[in-house]
Order: C-alpha cells, then structure tokens, then sequence
C-alpha cells in the first residue's frame, strides 16, 4: 500500500478541520506579534514532501485503538478509568520504514488525541491539538497514518489536558530488521504511577495543585495532604521530585500485590525495554542480583555501560541486556524520593517469591545509569557542523504558585503560536534547557531527537536538573510545528511548554 503521503486524502469534515487547524493557529500568532514569520502549517506541502522523503519499506501495520471508559481491578480494588481496552494497551509492534495505520475510536465522554511519543513522523500526525490536529471529539474517530523510520522503543499516550494520567497508553516498539544486539527474550516493561478511580481524577489533582503549596512540606518530611505530597527528596534529582501522592505504583499495569511474573531460564540473556510512563514520578530501576547493561535511550543505541541501576524520568526510555540467574529475582522499580515502589518477580527456577520490596541493595549502589554518563554509538553520532541557530528555553515556576513558563510565558493551548519560537530547515539547532527553578523537570521535543554534548546519548526527553543548563543539539529536519514540553503532566498542564516553529 502506498504511503500516506502520497495518496490525496478526501475532504472530510475531519480533513477539513485539520486543514482550518493550521490556518487557525498561524492566524492567532499573527494576530499578537506586529512582525510574523510565514510559519510551515502542519498541512504545507512540506510535511508531505519530508514524509515522501523518509526510508520506507512499503508495508504497513494496521492497529485499532478503542478509548473507553474502563473498570480495572488492582488486587481487589476498583478503579473507574479510560483506556484503549486495557491499560498498558496491547503492544503495536513495526519494522522500520513500516506505515504505522492507527484507527482511533473515541468513546469518552471528552475529546482526545494519540502522540507517538519519540517518533520523528510528518507533523499533522503528532496528535497535538490545536497545534497539529482537531481534538477527536467524543463519538468521532481519526485515522493515524504515518512512516515509523527509526527503530526503537517508543510509546503512545494522549495529548489533550492530564489524560496520560488514566490509563490510555502503551508501548510502539519498532524493530531493527539489522539488530546488532543479541538475546534469548525480551520483556517490555511499562512503568507507571497510579491514583485515577482510587484517590482522585487526575484532572481533580490539577484543580488542587493549581491552587498553589505554598511552603507546605518544606521542612524535608514526607507528608500527604489530600492529593499532593509534600518533603520528597532525591540527591539524584537535586532535591523535590514530585508533587503529587500515588496509592499504587504499577509495573506494566499491575500492583505491588498481584505482581507481574517474568519466566525465564538461567543463563538466558534478556532484553528489557523500559519505559516509564509515570505523570509525576520517576523511577529508579533494579534487578536483585543482577546487573543491568545499558544499550539504548530514547530508541537509540549507546556504547553499552554497566550499571546496577537505572534512573527512568517520565517519557524516557532505557534498553538493557541481562543474563538471569538461577532462582527467584525481585525487579523494584523505585519511586524516587516518594517512599514506594513497583514491584515484579523474574522466575528462573524454585522458590517463593519474596514479598514486595521497596528498596535493594543494587538501589543503594553509586552505579546508577543516567544519560549524562553515556555515550551515542558511533553509527547514531550527529556529523559536526557549525551551530546556525541558539534556541533558549528558560524553565521558570514554583511549586508554591503552581505556575510553570518557558521564557516567562505560561503556554496558552488556545492560542498555540503567540511565544513560539523560530526555526529553520537545514539548520543545526542548539536547544538551551536553563532551569531556574528549585525542581526537576524532563523536558521533552516532538518529532526530533537531539544529542546530549561530549558526544553523549541521543534521545528526546531529558532530566534537566534544578539550577542546571542542558545543552543539546538537533538537526532541524522534520518540518513543522512542534511542541517542547515538561513530561510531569502537571508542570506542562500549569504552562511549561512551548513550541518550535518551523519558517517558510
């Protein structure tokens, strides 16, 4: 079958939306600046030039997404949620330079999109609304239709308020039709911080957090008020890593007390493929007994590091080999700072499962695997060139206001383009994350991935540490409108976000 890009696709009364989306958004940012660059809309004969331009092989996979209001059953407790069916959603699995044809169905009660998050894919697929595409209204539907290039790991969640924090996502693995890596199995393992249906909606934590903290839990002791949870602490993350109190952490969908088990056999070696699709938390990861090699961030490859574990922020993705024991084996993913922990069993051979953990001894270890100690494989290196254009993102906000920016300006979803930020194709493009605030934020680029300087990791989402200044580059070769956002749901539904605008 043809790609999407090069079939006319009929005017529907979606198609038109899509197209009035464009227009709309570019109409607004003229509106507010007295001197407006000619932006590419993410209908311009551009998207669909780049689209035609990337490797593809042809085939394509067709998968249907369901979003419905779901009851999901954690070890006896109840849960009223929205999913695609299940939570995590059944694995949509590719070959790069496949066509990737996802029929959304939306039987919400709300409007909502599906972002294919880390795929560099043409811009009117990227499920943003307004910026990139309508909102699939409650009762409508919308076919997805685009070039998964790259191989990796990746995932899809909505991008309309604080959905990702129900149960709407799952894992978009591509496969490498030349894999290097060599391996027995592999297990995709989907990290995640669960209240919705139990404590709150997520949208009913928006409302309070939106009310400010003010200096509650400042004196550095772990305390819950109602939603929010106050006095988390991580050296890691350089002091507060989240804002908002969990019941359950969960391991590709299940809890601490109904266990997901993994069977293997001693001595295989197995893939694992992290992705951590948590709002507010990020995970530090163990295997008891084992250690863990690092091989790929983001879906791309790296020179491989050793480590006993791994610091997963939200959206990242973390690849890595282990060779299983003999026995029974915890794998404790750790919610950093906030005192709980996921839980599953690898099970090689006899023996009772412990019972669930919230820390091991590999977690204590100083051998934690972060981005900033690896280094891109050479095959994935960006070529050295002269830097065209300088992109500053300065992060500003609180947790006393609960008003996050990105160069002072909170992100107003109505009016998408008022802040954005100017770039050109063919530009080699230094993005400047500089947080002032006192919190973590991982910062996230849409339909690119950029390299981490000192020939470090290729990747698209980022810890950005407080009071630090991240420097990464990118090759402006994907046109289009993007969003940049903080992946705590919450920091980037408050206003920090921001996009890069192509010009024409």
């Amino acid at each position: 079958m043809p790609a999407f890009a090069e079939r006319p696709r009929p005017l529907t009364r979606r198609t038109f939306l899509s197209a009035s989306v464009g227009a709309a958004t570019l109409a607004a940012l003229a509106a507010c600046t007295p001197v407006t660059p000619a932006l590419i809309s993410p209908t311009s004969a551009a998207i669909a030039a780049a689209e035609k331009a990337r490797r593809r092989t042809g085939r394509a996979t067709t998968v249907a997404l369901d979003a419905q209001p779901s009851q999901l059953d954690f070890a006896g407790r109840i849960a009223n949620t929205w999913t695609f069916g299940s939570t995590p959603a059944p694995v949509i699995r590719a070959r790069a330079g496949d066509t990737i044809q996802a029929h959304v169905s939306n039987r919400l009660p709300t409007s909502t999109s599906v972002h294919w998050h880390g795929i560099a894919l043409r811009n009117d697929m990227d499920g943003v609304p307004p910026l990139t595409q309508s909102p699939i209204a409650a009762g409508d539907a919308f076919q997805y239709d685009f070039t998964a290039e790259h191989p990796g790991t990746y995932w899809f969640h909505p991008h309309v308020g604080v959905q990702i924090d129900r149960g709407l996502y799952g894992a978009l693995i591509i496969d490498d039709p030349r894999e290097p890596l060599s391996y027995d199995q592999e297990w995709i393992v989907i990290l995640d911080d669960w209240l919705d249906g139990l404590t709150a909606t997520p949208d009913q934590v928006l409302n309070d957090l939106s009310k400010g903290m003010g200096s509650m839990g400042m004196d550095g002791m772990l305390m819950r008020m109602g939603n929010m949870l106050m006095g988390t602490n991580s050296a890691l993350l350089g002091g507060d890593t989240g804002d908002v109190f969990y019941p359950l952490y969960l391991i590709n969908g299940r809890p601490a007390a109904d266990p997901e088990t993994f069977t293997s056999k001693p001595g295989s070696k197995i893939r694992i493929r992290f992705i951590n699709a948590g709002a507010d938390t990020a995970f530090r990861v163990a295997l008891s007994g084992h250690t863990l090699t690092i091989t790929h961030t983001d879906g791309y490859p790296v020179q491989h590091r050793e480590v006993d574990s791994v610091l997963i922020g939200m959206g990242e993705r973390y690849d890595v080999i282990v060779t299983a024991g003999d026995g029974v084996f915890p794998l404790v993913a750790s919610a950093e700072g906030k005192d709980a922990a996921a839980y599953a069993v690898l099970r090689t051979g006899g023996g009772v499962a412990p019972a669930p953990l919230k820390t091991l001894p590999e977690l204590n270890s100083t051998r934690v695997g972060i981005a900033g100690d690896l280094i891109a494989d050479d095959a994935v290196q960006l070529k050295s060139r002269t830097i065209d254009r300088t992109v500053r993102m300065s992060l500003s906000g609180s947790m006393n206001s609960y008003k996050w920016a990105i160069n002072g300006r909170r992100y107003n979803p109505d009016r998408p383009l008022q802040d954005a930020l100017p770039i050109r194709q063919g530009e080699r493009v230094r993005l400047e994350f500089v947080n002032d605030t006192t919190m973590w934020h991982p910062m996230h680029l849409h339909g690119h991935t950029y390299q981490h300087p000192g020939r470090g990791p290729r990747k698209d989402t980022s810890i950005v540490l407080p009071g630090k200044t991240l420097r990464v580059d990118f090759d402006a070769d994907n046109p289009g409108l993007w969003l940049s956002h903080c992946h705590n749901i919450y920091h980037g539904e408050s206003g920090m976000m921001a996009v890069l605008a192509y010009q024409k």
